[in-house]
Parts: C-alpha cells; sequence; structure tokens
C-alpha cells in the first residue's frame, strides 16, 4: 500500500448533527419529511457540480412549494454549509502521521461547490492531500466509477496500491470492484489497526 484515498464526510468530518438537520428544516420551513426527500432527490446534481448552490435550493424549494428569494437562498446555503463543517480532530491528527511516514494521501468527496471553497476557506489540513477528487469539479461522485478513475490516475499508482476509506459500504465496494483495496470506516481507532498492523 502506498496511498490512502479518505472519503470527507463520516470519516473526517462528521455528519450532520440533529441540530443541524433541525437549523436547516426549520429554515426551509414545512414538514422535514418532504424536506429531506427534496433535498437528496437533488443532491447528486449539486454534488456533481452540475447547478449552483442556487440553482440547488430552487429545485428543493420548488418541490416543497415554497417561495424562495435571494435571502432565504442565502440561510439555506449557509445552514447546509455549517451542518457539514463539524471536523474530526483526531482524524486530521492522523492524517498529519500518514503524511510523515511517507504515504500518499488523496480524498475522494461527494461535495458541492460552496462547501468546497468552504473547506479550501478555513480547513489548512486540507494541504496534505496531493490528489483531491472533489465530486463538483471533477463532474462525477461515488460510487460511479469515474470518480475512484480520476483519483487513481491523479495518484499515478496501481489500484491495488491504494487503501479507499469510507463510512458507506456501497462506496467501498464500488472501489473494490475496479481494483482498489476497500476500509469500511467505523472508528479512527478500527482504521488505525489496519494501517498500522504488524
Amino acid at each position: 500500500m502506498k496511498a490512502v484515498l479518505f472519503d470527507m464526510f463520516g470519516v473526517i468530518a462528521r455528519v450532520q448533527s440533529a441540530e443541524s438537520r433541525g437549523v436547516l428544516e426549520r429554515t426551509a420551513g414545512g414538514d422535514p419529511s418532504p424536506f429531506w426527500e427534496a433535498y437528496w432527490s437533488h443532491r447528486a446534481a449539486y454534488d456533481r457540480g452540475e447547478v449552483t448552490g442556487p440553482g440547488y435550493w430552487q429545485k428543493v424549494c420548488a418541490q416543497l412549494g415554497v417561495p424562495l428569494d435571494d435571502g432565504l437562498t442565502a440561510d439555506l446555503i449557509a445552514a447546509d454549509i455549517a451542518g457539514w463543517s463539524e471536523i474530526d480532530r483526531s482524524m486530521v491528527d492522523l492524517l498529519g502521521l500518514l503524511a510523515e511516514r511517507g504515504l500518499a494521501l488523496g480524498l475522494l468527496s461527494n461535495i458541492p461547490e460552496e462547501l468546497a471553497a468552504h473547506y479550501e476557506a478555513t480547513q489548512p489540513w486540507l494541504e496534505r492531500f496531493a490528489v483531491r477528487g472533489l465530486s463538483c469539479r471533477i463532474g462525477s461522485a461515488k460510487p460511479e466509477p469515474a470518480a475512484y478513475r480520476w483519483c487513481v490516475r491523479a495518484l499515478g499508482l496501481p489500484p491495488g496500491e491504494v487503501l479507499f476509506v469510507d463510512d458507506r459500504a456501497e462506496n467501498v465496494r464500488a472501489a473494490r470492484e475496479l481494483g482498489l483495496r476497500g476500509h469500511l470506516f467505523t472508528s479512527p481507532e478500527e482504521l488505525k489497526a489496519v494501517l498500522f498492523r504488524p
């Protein structure tokens, strides 16, 4: 193994908390169940960079029948960014340790442009990644094969020398089908046991 390719959300960054989901629900108004159905049904296009933040929220709110203006658009984008911005500092420390040991580091994240720009402006540890496969900029998202292939090409290594780490089984399975090694992330401690086994 010469490189580790990391997922972002659910591995290095936390997934949305109940509190942050509540903020989004209250900002949009209405019933939470239809909100999340609309939120996720349009998310793939947003993650791939096919629509901007305002375009994404226009689709979500149109499905919900919620009137949208510039102020509400800005509030929804801000609440969405805040909900995906909590970092696991122990994982950031692990990135430093892996870099010191000479492993190449890559990132493959399903992430929209506004959130990507926020991370680049606020998280200097992103510089540890030699390769950043951000779905909004590479035009494909996990578990699409093109997303993994983009990262493997950028790393310049055979797939079998790359360990892919993700908290979603379908994403790990897709990586393995392309010849990468795969680890289903459950905790930093378990990942360390895999990475540093004798």
